[in-house]
């Protein structure tokens, strides 16, 4: 006794069906993988999008906080562009205590 398969899989469109399945599912360009990997892709921009959305926050009340305050923006300026006044020099002082031998 000899196994034959279901008549139904011998079928034309039965046999066209499963092929267009196969080519949809691995082959063709928006296949699964390319659809998992382009999910994740765009899963990973949202969540860059909601950091950098934060950042703008915190970015923006901190010029407001410096633009309203004249001692905290002169403060800002001289420490992180160094700047001074007429007559005045600056001295850096570098923050590395490590001793090297």
């Amino acid at each position: 006794m000899r196994w034959t398969p279901p008549a139904f899989t011998r079928n034309f469109f039965f046999i066209t069906c499963i092929t267009f399945l196969v080519w949809m599912l691995f082959f063709d360009t928006n296949d699964l993988i390319s659809q998992f990997q382009l999910r994740s892709q765009v899963r990973e921009l949202e969540h860059k999008k909601q950091h950098y959305s934060e950042k703008i926050k915190e970015v923006r009340k901190d010029r407001e906080e410096l633009m309203s305050n004249p001692q905290l923006l002169e403060k800002f300026a001289r420490e992180k562009y160094l700047m001074k006044r007429k007559n005045e020099e600056v001295y850096i002082v570098n923050g590395d205590n490590s001793k090297e031998d």
